[in-house]
Formats: structure tokens, sequence, C-alpha cells
């Protein structure tokens, strides 16, 4: 009689089916958004150094990199809008004629199964790259509050089917929800930004979207890296305001979080695979190191692993292709 246990997990490995069939954890591409950097200009894609595969393009670009991203299966997209001019309030995120307005009207027309989110922050607009309204100094919470309820209604109006608050201000959610509800948008969703970290990884991105900081940094207002109760308070806080899903940002450094927050909350929770995360994997593929593809499926099926429902990554659009 064998002493070999009975159970053997390897017979569930043999063959690529039979992974298949068990496997716990599945990426879809309807459950990730595209972020898109629209700027001034005509037929313009600017490639970014630090991002690549990614660009900044004008409206017409941002339409076909959206459409074609909805035709081979990813779910939604989020709008980041670099203005042709800057000031101290940020005045061109509401303005009804500014960058992300005029393309979420291009592309709602364009493509009216997608899902379109919007950026609500001042950060691209402002002379100084903070996200809020700066007063002697400091960044004034209360002062950018209306400014933010403000920009989220002027996206609404153009046709953002939610806004998404990434400034990490002190009570935008419950400022937000009140200033859409007033204007009779009550049935638009707020994705808040709850978990916004101060971190290391955000640097290709503010080449992107042209909004690093003229003087300071961001850690008076983003998150301490060290902290989780404190992001679980910050979740806790943002649904109690009318937040109707919550977001983890960055994601990679931060599955713990993600699992905390998916056990502690029923909302749809999101995370955002961020700029530096992507960039190094790039990075390493270019230079023989890893395999891209496998490596950006693992990195992604980790974080939805941690509990995430949706994920915002720049690899959005080649995960629908590489699992077609």
């Amino acid at each position: 009689m064998s002493t070999f246990p009975v159970t053997r997990l390897r017979r569930f490995r043999r063959t690529a089916a039979l992974r298949s069939l068990v496997r716990e954890t599945t990426l879809d591409p309807a459950e990730l958004v595209l972020p898109l950097f629209v700027c001034p200009g005509e037929d313009v894609e600017r490639p970014l150094e630090g991002l690549p595969g990614i660009a900044q393009r004008s409206v017409e670009r941002i339409r076909e990199a959206a459409a074609a991203a909805h035709a081979d299966g990813v779910g939604a997209v989020i709008l980041f809008g670099i203005p042709e001019e800057k000031d101290d309030e940020g005045s061109g995120a509401w303005d009804e004629d500014g960058i992300v307005q005029r393309a979420l009207r291009a592309l709602r027309e364009a493509s009216p199964g997608l899902v379109l989110i919007t950026d609500v922050c001042l950060c691209e607009y402002t002379s100084h790259g903070h996200c809020g309204v700066v007063t002697d100094g400091e960044i004034d919470n209360d002062a950018s509050l209306e400014l933010l309820a403000r920009t989220a209604v002027s996206h609404v109006e153009a046709g953002a089917d939610v806004v998404a608050p990434s400034d990490m201000m002190d009570g935008r959610v419950g400022a937000i929800r009140a200033a859409l509800d007033d204007a009779g948008r009550e049935t638009t969703p707020i994705l808040a930004y709850s978990a916004k970290y101060a971190s290391a990884f955000y640097g290709p991105f503010r080449e992107a979207a042209g909004s690093t900081p003229s003087f300071g940094d961001r850690r008076s207002y983003q998150m301490d890296p060290p902290n989780v109760r404190e992001a679980l308070r910050e979740c806790e806080l943002d649904l109690a305001e009318g937040a109707d899903a919550i977001t983890v940002k960055p994601a990679l450094p931060y599955l713990d979080v993600i699992r905390a927050a998916r056990e502690r909350f029923d909302a749809p929770l999101f995370a955002y695979n961020v700029s530096g995360e992507y960039a190094m994997v790039k990075a390493a593929a270019a230079g023989g190191w890893l395999d891209e593809r496998q490596a950006a499926l693992e990195a992604l099926t980790a974080i939805k692993r941690a509990g995430a429902d949706a994920i915002v990554t720049y690899w959005a659009h080649d995960v629908a292709t590489w699992l077609r």
C-alpha cells in the first residue's frame, strides 16, 4: 500500500485547460479603466518618455484611442486634461469649453456605450501644481471645495458618467454630492480616491499631466504611506458623504490596503495601477529582464486577487488584446 498522500494538488495544474477550469481570479477587460491625457491642438499625439506606449493626445486622437479600446472590450476611460493656460485657482478645470469638457462631448458622441470617468482635481490647472488653492503658502482645504464641486458639475454637464475626485481635500465628496444634486445630477456616481497615498510611484504621471508642484510637496493632504487604519477611516468618511465607490492608489505597494478595504466595505472598490508601477515593468522588459505581458498580467491579477473590483491601468488596452 502506497504511503504517498492521496491529495495531489498538481493534478489540476497539469495542463492549461485544467488550470483555467479551476482558476480563482480572472481579469476581464470590461473591469479595466484606461487613463487618457487630452491636450490642446489638432492632430496631436505626443509620446511620453516616462510612459512608453502612452501619449498626450488632442481631442480627435483621444476619440480614436478611446473607440479602439472600447471596440476591444475595455469598459471605461478616465480623462486627465492639459490646459492651454493655468492660473492660481485652476479655472480651466471648470471652463465650459475646457479641454476635458471638449473631449467629453466628442467621446459621448463617438462611443456612446463607453463609460466616461473624469479626474476631478485642480493640479493640472493651477500655476503652482497643487491640488487645491493656496492661501498664505498653505493648501486651503475649504476654499478648494467649491472649485472642485464646480469642476465635477461641469464634467457631468459635458457628458461624464462618473466623477472621480482625486485631490484628497477633507469634505470634497460631500461638497460634490451636494453640487451634483442641486444641478439635477443626483444619479451621477462619485468614485472617490479615498486612500490616495503620497507616493514615489507617481513620477511619470507628473510628466504626462504637467502637474509637478512648483513648491513643497503633497504630503499635507495625500496619505502617509505607513498608515492603513487611516485609509479605512478615509474610505468610511467618503462613503458617509455620498461616495458610490472608493479607490486605493497606488495599487501594488498597497495590496494590504486593498484587502483591508475589501474586508471592511461592500461598496465597489477600484485600484489605480499607477504610472511608476507601469514604467518599472516597461523598463525591465526593455532591458530583457522579464516578459512584459506575463509580468503585467501577474501584477493586475494580484490587484484583483487582493479585492479590487476594477483597475485603472495603462495596460488596459493591451490586456484587452492579449486576452482575446
